[in-house]
């Protein structure tokens, strides 16, 4: 029963992530077109969705020349992320 729980949370934990990398992709693309109005909803969904996680990132790398390089510190991040969640099973000792 606590191997169907253990598989059932990393496999729901995995996809959360991979729909959020989708978002972020979403995100950043439309950042592209400077007339969004990202107060309008559903813009402004979007943006509260992956601004605080991104500027998260942003405290990290400022901005070079106006080129925003967070976005790829973060998909990193969430790829190392889903990766660990991946190996959890095999890392504790009773397993899932």
């Amino acid at each position: 029963m606590a191997s169907s729980i253990g598989s059932l949370l990393i496999v729901t934990i995995s996809q959360f992530i991979q729909i959020y990398i989708v978002i972020l992709i979403i995100r950043i693309l439309l950042s592209w077109f400077p007339t969004i109005n990202w107060f309008d909803p559903p813009f402004s969904v979007l943006s509260q969705l992956t601004d605080p996680y991104l500027n998260l990132f942003r405290s990290l790398i400022p901005p070079l020349g106006g080129i925003d390089l967070s976005p790829m510190l973060a998909f990193f991040a969430l790829q190392i992320l889903q990766q660990l969640i991946g190996t959890l099973p095999q890392l504790l000792p009773g397993g899932f």
